[in-house]
């Protein structure tokens, strides 16, 4: 017989509850792909509907990253009718350059400028970057675009097309990881395809749209105008989160894009990617203290283990095998597009790489220090004044 509920231990219900906890949120974030990929079908049908102005692309760049060029070339290709791609660079013997350089001469007739600029204005290099270049661009739209993301040539027609809509404060995307055949890459593209995207997924279903990431950013000049223009952003340290909050102060929306943009991975070794999401984690900590305290809950895992160690139960067993298959299958769906071959290798690297997260998320709440491009900045310090 099946032991009395009275009988069952404090430490049994709450390792019955943390299964509880991680399967709920395994089975949402699966529902929510699925739905996310039937939305995106509607939305594709609406672009070519939809009247295009011009474009200025602004790309602040920062050393010769990997893959720069073929990154840089995705944006030289569009199917676009009229835009303009706007690099910026602060020290004048930037790698970068010869990359911008090599593409003016593969686009001639492409329109393509290049600023070097080493004024700074704030704390934060990159939207100081976005000011140099900001007295350049030409055009109404703006996209702004973190130098590793990999575009399709259909990109900038489907970020810019819900900005025909005046409500529209900005558009963002949501990204995919570029990642090497190291395990250490390999476990940086996960933490970005299964437990950052599937949990801004989740999050969206549910109507949030409290994000903005520097993947992509399109917005209108006067959008950008009314928030008080990058000046209001020069000190911050998500300056892509605040500049979509900025918007959302004022009323207007935010919207997800269907399209996925690709962003690399570059870390070959812990001792880089440690401190690149622990950047990440403390800065969502900031952000958003509550959500980063119940994102615990994404990583099936560790919990399925903790709760199958408090409980030893048919229900908990119950509870795990489910978890365990709705994380399997959104793991393969998510790697559909993969080749058959490779669609499964990392499969295995999941529950070290829901382990590592874990111990990632344990050193997040002990200080607020991060590291970002050679700086020391503090996550709490880095928010701006509320929009007056």
């Amino acid at each position: 017989m099946p032991p009395h509920p009275a009988d069952i231990s404090p430490l049994s219900w709450f390792g019955i509850a943390l299964a509880l906890c991680a399967t709920a949120y395994a089975c949402l974030s699966l529902w929510a792909w699925f739905r996310c990929e039937r939305l995106s079908k509607h939305r594709r049908a609406d672009v070519n509907d939809q009247a295009s102005l011009p474009v200025s692309v602004l790309k602040p760049l920062h050393g010769a990253e990997p893959r720069l060029y073929e990154n840089l070339r995705g944006f030289c290709e569009q199917q676009y009718a009229d835009y303009e791609l706007l690099f910026g660079v602060r020290d004048p013997e930037d790698p970068a350059i010869a990359v911008v350089q090599r593409l003016q001469r593969e686009f001639p007739r492409l329109s393509m400028a290049l600023v070097i600029d080493p004024m700074v204005h704030g704390a934060n290099l990159k939207v100081s970057n976005l000011m140099n270049l900001f007295p350049h661009a030409r055009h109404g739209w703006l996209v702004l675009a973190d130098s590793d993301i990999s575009v399709t040539p259909d990109y900038l027609a489907r970020v810019t097309s819900p900005l025909n809509d005046p409500r529209v404060g900005i558009v963002t995307c949501l990204y995919h990881g570029v990642a090497g055949d190291t395990i250490c890459a390999r476990l940086g593209k996960l933490f970005i395809d299964d437990w950052f995207a599937p949990s801004v997924r989740v999050s969206h279903a549910f109507g949030s749209t409290r994000f903005a990431f520097g993947s992509t950013i399109a917005l209108r000049r006067d959008a950008l105008e009314a928030i008080g223009g990058f000046d209001a952003l020069k000190d911050t340290l998500a300056d892509d989160f605040w500049l979509g909050e900025r918007t959302r102060e004022l009323g207007m929306r935010t919207v997800l894009s269907d399209l996925m943009v690709g962003t690399d991975v570059s870390e070959t070794r812990l001792a880089s990617l440690w401190p690149h999401e622990l950047r990440w984690l403390r800065t969502i900590r900031a952000i958003s203290p509550t959500g980063f305290f119940f994102s615990v809950i994404c990583l099936t895992w560790p919990l399925l283990a903790l709760a199958l160690c408090l409980s030893p139960s048919a229900p908990c067993l119950v509870l795990a095998l489910l978890a365990g298959t709705a994380r399997l299958a959104r793991y393969a769906v998510a790697w559909r597009s993969a080749a058959r071959s490779s669609r499964w290798r990392d499969a295995w690297l999941t529950p070290f790489r829901d382990t590592l997260l874990l111990v990632e998320w344990a050193g997040a709440l002990i200080h607020w220090r991060v590291k970002w491009r050679g700086q020391d900045l503090h996550a709490r310090d880095h928010a701006p004044s509320r929009y007056p």
